[in-house]
């Protein structure tokens, strides 16, 4: 295996695993798709290490979620991680995840996607466009779509996210 494989699979999967996740709604699916994302993005290292190759194995996830759903096209079951431990009650916060958990996997492949890039992974909407292989129009459109409807579907989200509450 190529050393720079190794450090950048090494320093990079925390991350990826759990854009991977997000973007299945399920660990062992994640795992299975960050590691055929992965096993892909191996097989082109030579060509792609010196650009960006986190942004080259987004894609190939990203794809790869779609051809997946495209071929089950199956409900997807809640598999939801287990609470935080510590201290204090985490009960709304729990809740809180939960509920934008549940509503990520009732948007559609495309929405979740352009949600996790940009919020999560805080990507400008001309790299989600790249990631995604459409425009930047494409991804405000989907975008607001998916804020939207997460909006209906999670009311009060955005009065009880951290950054709005002050905690």
């Amino acid at each position: 295996m190529s050393e720079t494989f190794h450090e950048f699979v090494v320093q990079r999967s925390p991350a990826l695993s759990r854009t991977a996740y997000l973007l299945t709604g399920d660990h062992h699916l994640a795992e299975d798709l960050l590691q055929s994302a992965l096993a892909r993005t191996y097989r082109h290292w030579r060509r792609i290490r010196d650009g960006d190759p986190e942004a080259y194995v987004r894609r190939v996830m990203y794809h790869q979620q779609v051809s997946w759903w495209r071929r089950r096209r199956v409900a997807e079951r809640l598999d939801a991680s287990p609470a935080e431990r510590g201290g204090g009650d985490h009960t709304e916060d729990t809740a809180l995840r939960l509920s934008v958990v549940a509503a990520l996997r009732l948007l559609t492949a495309r929405q979740r996607a352009v949600v996790v890039l940009r919020y999560y992974e805080d990507l400008t909407e001309a790299q989600v466009a790249d990631v995604l292989g459409c425009s930047v129009g494409t991804v405000k459109r989907h975008g607001h779509d998916a804020v939207r409807r997460l909006r209906d579907l999670v009311p009060g989200l955005w009065e009880r996210t951290p950054e709005r509450s002050g905690r």
